[in-house]
């Protein structure tokens, strides 16, 4: 089956818009070049749109199927040259194209407002009268769920739990007692939030378990992906700030704090009571020990292992991780290693003779 088959009976059935080029512009703040009137009914990858449909040029790879694209329209920067197509200018065309999919991709709503038959609710739960509750979901004693959110089914709201208004949580999403969820939050499916930390005391006997008493917080705007695990706080909270985005199999040990707007990547694991700064990005498979102050603006390439606290904007690399000038000086050198040590024996064999 081809792919372009695939995608255009998939855009057919998602797309519900048809909206001139004009008023598309207007509505995510670019500028129109060309003919106001071409309608636009849905976005494709550049290389396969045809009539009726917008694409984008983010990386400048593309640019060259600018001139051989069938697409009516084209989101571009200030700087690609058009080739005489209609095209919207923005300074950030990737945004924009977000942008677009918003406008021509409605999401519909998940789950009616309403409690599914089949679902538990305890009597002291308060849940709005917009928010939708979908089948064999459990909430529990004391729990709060705000307007328009919508729990699509099987999924567990513990004792005492706060949600707050327009929030998503696909099927299978576990919230333990006593966590409090923002606004505007989407959690993805088989995440756990809440779960015990991984506190435990070594004796002679054994080892004894540390009783995991605190919460979770999780702010506004936030999108946490599927497979996760936010644990709960020894003492007091786990958080995780405002706008920060959370992708697959990440886990988030107790205490720790996360700022507003960081992105932590697939499987990406964070030890307890480490306090990550707003803006960081941790990109796939890194790791950081606890007890650390990861500062503002930080970025840490993929599989990196942090043992130490690092200041405010700097990149690393490497395990342990290094500033990324001086880690790729030290991994150009280790490949030189193999010649270097030939030198060193014939080197000796010399001296020896």
């Amino acid at each position: 089956m081809s792919p372009r088959w695939c995608f255009r009976n998939l855009k057919k059935s998602n797309s519900l818009v048809e909206i001139s080029l004009a008023e598309l512009a207007g509505k995510i703040g670019g500028r129109l070049e060309g003919d106001d009137r071409v309608l636009i009914g849905s976005v494709a990858p550049i290389e396969i749109a045809t009539e009726g449909e917008i694409s984008f040029v983010a990386n400048s790879s593309y640019a060259k199927f600018v001139e051989s694209t069938n697409a009516s329209a084209l989101i571009l920067d200030e700087d690609t040259p058009s080739a005489g197509k209609p095209c919207i200018r923005h300074n950030n065309p990737y945004l924009a194209f977000a942008l677009c999919l918003d406008i021509l991709y409605p999401t519909p709503r998940q789950v009616e407002p309403g409690i599914h038959e089949s679902s538990v609710i305890a009597q002291t739960a308060r849940i709005d009268s917009s928010a939708g509750i979908g089948p064999l979901c459990h909430v529990c004693d004391g729990a709060a769920i705000g307007e328009n959110s919508q729990l699509i089914s099987s999924i567990y709201i513990g004792k005492d739990v706060s949600i707050g208004k327009n929030c998503l949580f696909y099927p299978g999403v576990m919230i333990m007692n006593g966590c409090r969820i923002g606004d505007n939050v989407i959690v993805h499916s088989s995440t756990v939030i809440g779960s015990d930390g991984f506190g435990f005391a070594e004796h002679e006997q054994g080892i004894k378990k540390v009783k995991q008493i605190g919460w979770v917080e999780i702010g506004d705007e936030v999108e946490i992906g599927s497979n996760c695990s936010i644990d709960r706080g020894a003492l007091g909270p786990t958080r995780i700030g405002h706008g920060t985005k959370i992708d697959n199999l990440v886990q988030v040990a107790h205490n720790v704090q996360i700022g507003a707007f960081s992105i932590l990547v697939s499987q990406v694991g964070v030890a307890g009571s480490t306090k990550i700064g707003n803006g960081v990005v941790l990109a796939g498979q890194v790791g950081v020990v606890g007890h650390l102050n990861i500062g503002d603006g930080v970025k840490v390439a993929a599989q990196s292992g942090v043992s130490h606290s690092i200041e405010a904007g700097k990149i690393v690399l490497g395990s342990p991780a290094r500033e990324i000038g001086l880690a790729r000086r030290i991994e150009a050198s280790a490949s030189r290693l193999p010649e270097l040590l030939k030198r060193v024996k014939q080197l000796e064999k010399k001296l020896s003779e």
